[in-house]
């Protein structure tokens, strides 16, 4: 079993470490003729790069990625396409000092405990450098979703317990990508920064709610039982590390709501079937309506902490403090914005696929 590959139709394969040599992807199963360049990657991975601002990690990656293969004179060519992203700004002289530590909210322990061995530099495998490769395929499936006229759009709606306002899409497509909280409410999003900014100061991080919003899904994707929209797109978002929760529509608010309240009317507009409330969140009975679809994800604070913190010597056994030293980002969520995108894009490409609504083969 391999837990580095994602997807049936639409294949993607990242690999890389933390502070290994490089971080990249393989997207396999990618149409012929799709028009495709450095700078529609570059897009998406400038979005995620660290360094941008002063509530992400002063880590100094530029994140160059360089098209290996797949692509020949600005189009897909239906073959497998490789990206390679170098790590260029890698420190690990803070992580030798806490080799044998095991670091809370960390997967130190459990990596350790599967494989018996484990890269402590930055996390190895489970850092959050790893998707690099996840945007970078991303970055393919939206521009393959543009063929259909879908848009995958997020935005931080919470951030260590503050909330935004309701926002138009307008007001996402427009105010996010310009501020470094990604909070589309620009008057909610100065509290949110000073918030982080008196976290940081305190050697603690915070943890908010993103939410994904993707429009003009066709109706009709997703299979009924088991492979239902809904239940892929859990599972892509869960696979984020730093996720601990997804809702879908009115989400968890649903349990408190009566029938009456959480059924959305269905209606007729020019001709076609919508509904004129979106309580199910783009979805019913695991297949999309054709109305937007709509996630929020739960992110959890950076582990990654000045703090002082109670854990283990696993070579010693015996119980001690750790004190992570190092550039962490005190709030992943600005972040993590371009990677839910990625993986909303990725699952709805697989199922566009599987429905011949574009052809596999070739882009036409």
């Amino acid at each position: 079993m391999s837990g580095n590959i994602f997807g049936k139709m639409f294949r993607v394969t990242t690999w890389g470490e933390s502070h290994g040599t490089a971080v990249g992807c393989v997207v396999d199963g990618c149409p012929a003729g799709l028009r495709l360049s450095g700078e529609d990657i570059q897009r998406e991975l400038d979005r995620r790069r660290p360094g941008q601002s002063s509530v992400t990690t002063e880590r100094a990656e530029f994140d160059r990625a360089t098209i290996l293969s797949g692509v020949f004179k600005g189009a897909t060519t239906g073959t497998p396409i490789s990206m390679i992203v170098y790590n260029r700004d890698v420190d690990s002289s803070k992580y030798e000092r806490i080799a044998d530590l095991l670091r809370p909210g960390h997967a130190d322990f459990t990596y350790q405990e599967k494989y018996g061995i484990r890269d402590y530099r930055g996390g190895g495998r489970a850092s959050a450098r790893e998707t690099i490769g996840r945007a970078a395929a991303g970055s393919i499936a939206k521009k393959l979703l543009g063929v259909r006229g879908v848009e995958v759009l997020a935005h931080v709606t919470e951030l260590g317990g503050i909330k935004a306002g309701e926002v138009s899409v307008d007001e996402i497509r427009s105010n996010v990508r310009e501020n470094p909280m990604r909070c589309a409410d620009l008057t909610t999003s100065k509290a949110m920064y000073d918030a982080v900014m008196l976290a940081k100061a305190d050697g603690d991080s915070l943890g908010g709610v993103v939410e994904i919003i993707a429009l003009h899904v066709p109706a009709g994707l997703g299979e009924p039982v088991f492979n239902k929209l809904s239940a892929d797109l859990a599972g892509a978002l869960m696979s984020i590390g730093a996720v601990k929760g997804i809702e879908i529509g009115a989400g968890f608010k649903s349990a408190s709501m009566r029938g009456s309240e959480m059924n959305d009317p269905f209606r007729v507009k020019d001709g076609s079937i919508h509904t004129s409330t979106n309580h199910a969140g783009g979805m019913l009975g695991g297949i999309s309506t054709g109305e937007p679809i709509v996630c929020r994800i739960a992110v959890k604070p950076t582990p990654s902490i000045a703090k002082v913190q109670q854990t283990i010597n696993i070579k010693t056994m015996e119980e001690v403090e750790i004190r992570i030293e190092g550039r962490h980002d005190p709030v992943i969520l600005p972040r993590i914005v371009p990677v839910a995108e990625a993986m909303v894009s990725l699952v709805l490409v697989e199922h566009i696929l599987q429905s011949g609504f574009i052809h596999p083969l070739q882009v036409k």
